[in-house]
């Protein structure tokens, strides 16, 4: 029982959606591929996952169980920033990477714009019907939501996250992020130019497929 209580056996159990891959599972939480397969494994052994066509939790319980034992941890140890991206995986609502965050997916880390450590907004869009289930889920890991960016004297800590109501999401997968479009993102860079320049001259070097007009 107590050997299948470890960080990566936790981080999967919580990522998992019914019929997920295990590479899904693995670029979800920005593990490994391996050291997923084999944690699945060890799951699958002791009966908390089956895998048919697709993995699935077998008893939702337990899933529960260990978000609310991280969501208690976090008063403790608060997430880091990159512990905040791997979160919403784990909400069970869908979302999606928009704004600057939309650009760093893209770009596959590629570009990040300054982002202070010590102030660091996160950018999601949302379905308007789940912003109150949101606001709940980033209030169990201490973690302020608001619709607009927030002074970082105005929040308690570096994290916020900033949530963009939309009727709907039409996500797409880049590296297991749910990422608003390329064309969107394209068009929210050339918006703000000055700050993204650079930014363009990387989306336009990645993909053929896109068009930049940049002069970088």
């Amino acid at each position: 029982m107590f050997e299948q209580c470890g960080e990566a056996e936790l981080k999967t159990l919580l990522a998992i959606e019914p019929g997920d891959p295990i590479s899904g599972v693995a670029r979800k939480i920005d593990e490994n591929r391996e050291t997923i397969r084999r944690t699945v494994n060890r799951l699958e052994d002791a009966g908390y996952v089956r895998y048919d066509g697709g993995l699935s939790v077998v008893d939702d319980t337990v899933r529960e169980a260990g978000l609310a034992f991280l969501a208690a941890a976090a008063s403790v140890s608060p997430p880091t920033i990159s512990e905040a991206y791997v979160l919403p995986q784990f909400a069970g609502v869908e979302f999606a990477y928009t704004a600057i965050d939309a650009v760093y997916v893209w770009t596959r880390g590629g570009y990040q714009v300054a982002r202070d450590e010590m102030d660091y907004p996160l950018f999601i869009a949302i379905r308007k019907t789940d912003l109150e289930e949101w606001r709940r889920f980033f209030e169990r890991f201490g973690i302020p939501t608001a619709q607009q960016r927030q002074p970082a004297d105005e929040i308690p800590g570096p994290l916020q996250i900033v949530l963009e109501p939309r009727a709907q999401i039409d996500a797409e997968m880049v590296d297991g992020r749910p990422v608003i479009s390329r064309s969107e993102t394209v068009a929210f860079a050339r918006e703000h130019y000055a700050i993204f320049e650079s930014a363009l001259d990387i989306l336009d070097r990645m993909y053929d497929d896109v068009e930049t007009e940049s002069d970088y």
